[in-house]
């Protein structure tokens, strides 16, 4: 198999549902608490609809659904059960210790840019034992003006590490994400599980695989 990506000298990694598996724990909490507040949602139509979206823009589609500022009492039944969820049930992505350990075995650059903020990423990447292939090259959409699908984030990356775009190759599993890496002129693959989804991360420009292991193939 040639390598597509041979040119690639920085491999930049979202975090929710790319290397841990939290982005179903989170929809699932949110849509129960938006329910209880008279918002009848799913786990499902809010992955679809918030996947790689900062959260306070995410906050914003909640509000605007409610039809005002949400109350002190959703944010704090929401964060605990997120963080006990976190606690009880969070797991790195299948196969993505595995490409970490391969990575440490290259001369390529590693990092991570999400939505999420810096405090869950600390809470999540230690909960998951991954935050030591990465400590100190961590990035959030909060370092930025704009996050995902906006370039921002990912050309903020790079800049650290004075790469240019083209070399870079980022791994997502988001449309919002997708759309990002493409306008920041970054080749891109695409990990999903679910046909849609992987038809919908090709169609805005990504490789798609379905398998985290997938990804040896292209270091």
């Amino acid at each position: 198999m040639v390598n597509p990506y041979s040119n690639t000298r920085l491999v930049i990694f979202d975090c929710d549902g790319v290397l841990v598996d939290s982005e179903i724990i989170v929809c699932r909490v949110l849509a129960e608490e938006m329910t209880r507040l008279g918002m009848p949602a799913t786990a499902e139509e809010l992955d679809e609809q918030f996947s790689g979206r900062p959260s306070q823009d995410c906050i914003l589609d909640i509000e605007t659904r409610y039809g005002g500022p949400l109350p002190q009492s959703y944010f704090n039944a929401t964060e605990k059960r997120i963080r006990e969820a976190f606690h009880n049930e969070l797991e790195a992505v299948a196969g993505i210790r595995e490409v970490l350990e391969k990575l440490q075995t290259t001369d390529l650059q590693t990092c991570v840019a999400s939505s999420g903020p810096h405090a869950k990423m600390q809470i999540t990447l230690n909960k998951t034992g991954l935050w030591e292939y990465f400590a100190g090259r961590i990035y959030s959409a909060d370092d930025v003006g704009r996050g995902k699908p906006w370039p921002d984030l990912f050309l903020h990356s790079a800049r650290q590490f004075d790469i240019a775009p083209e070399h870079c190759l980022v791994v997502e599993d988001s449309i919002a994400g997708v759309k990002a890496a493409v306008a920041a002129g970054m080749p891109v693959i695409g990990y999903s599980h679910n046909g849609a989804r992987a038809r919908q991360l090709e169609a805005e420009g990504a490789r798609v695989i379905n398998d985290m292991q997938l990804l040896l193939d292209y270091f």
